[in-house]
């Protein structure tokens, strides 16, 4: 299991639906725990009733369907479907709106859905996803790769309240995976993921959305900021190592 949930981990996200395939064919015992562990790029769907577009995934599937957080129904209809308390659902309208505008804030335009539920400790759990496709023909308005997509998926689970305290524990995980293919560059690819944590008690006298919200910033920020030091860092100077710039190379020619 171990072994399996490495392979994946280095696996580009773009082949991680084949290789998670493959390993539950050959794992059939771990299949519940791969499909537990195991984030795949997210897939949207178009929400006909509300016209709105909402991604899919673990947290809001039951059975073969998915409920879609605009219109609170699932697609395909499915009969006695898990729902959302009244007051979590109120929680949770609030909450696709807000993520709408930091979405677009932040991404400048992209696909975002919030999903919450209830746990077994008398807390709640959200999932806040955003999926933005920066290709040519994404729905960015910088689309200037031949492909590119950012998947973030941001777990957070949230204890009762105690004595206006509550405790937040966020997992957090970032898919890139990215095309150029151009006559300057060539053709070149990146891809990776990467996944951090992050716990704290919060006073709730704000709301638990401020905290949240709060929290998704501050740990998005710090894991863009290791996509660019490992992925970009590390890409730029292998490449000007292997390739150096015209200019560069100028530079190091002795004079004759």
């Amino acid at each position: 299991m171990e072994a399996a949930l490495g392979l994946l981990r280095r696996m580009p996200p773009k082949q991680s639906e084949t290789a998670l395939s493959a390993l539950l064919s050959l794992l059939p015992q771990h299949s519940s725990d791969l499909l537990s562990q195991v984030d795949l790029p997210l897939q949207v769907l178009r929400d006909g009733e509300s016209r709105k577009d909402f991604i899919l995934c673990e947290y809001n599937r039951d059975a073969d369907s998915y409920r879609s957080p605009w219109s609170n129904k699932y697609h395909p209809s499915l009969e006695d479907a898990l729902y959302p308390s009244s007051e979590l659902r109120k929680l949770e309208v609030e909450a696709n709106d807000i993520f709408a505008i930091y979405r677009d804030q932040y991404y400048e335009g992209g696909i975002s859905s919030v999903y919450m539920w209830e746990d077994d400790n008398e807390g709640f759990v959200a999932c806040f996803l955003i999926k933005k496709d920066g290709s040519k023909s994404g729905h960015g308005r910088r689309g200037c790769l031949e492909e590119g997509a950012w998947d973030a998926i941001h777990v957070i689970q949230v204890g009762p309240e105690e004595e206006e305290m509550a405790q937040y524990c966020l997992t957090s995980t970032i898919m890139l995976s990215l095309t150029t293919d151009d006559e300057s560059s060539g053709k070149f690819g990146l891809s990776g993921s990467i996944r951090r944590q992050m716990k704290m008690e919060l006073a709730v006298a704000e709301g638990h959305l401020c905290n949240m919200g709060r929290m998704i910033e501050e740990l998005e920020g710090k894991l863009r900021n290791s996509l660019d030091q490992v992925y970009f860092g590390k890409t730029r100077e292998m490449v000007c190592t292997l390739r150096p710039p015209a200019e560069i190379v100028q530079m190091r020619l002795p004079d004759t």
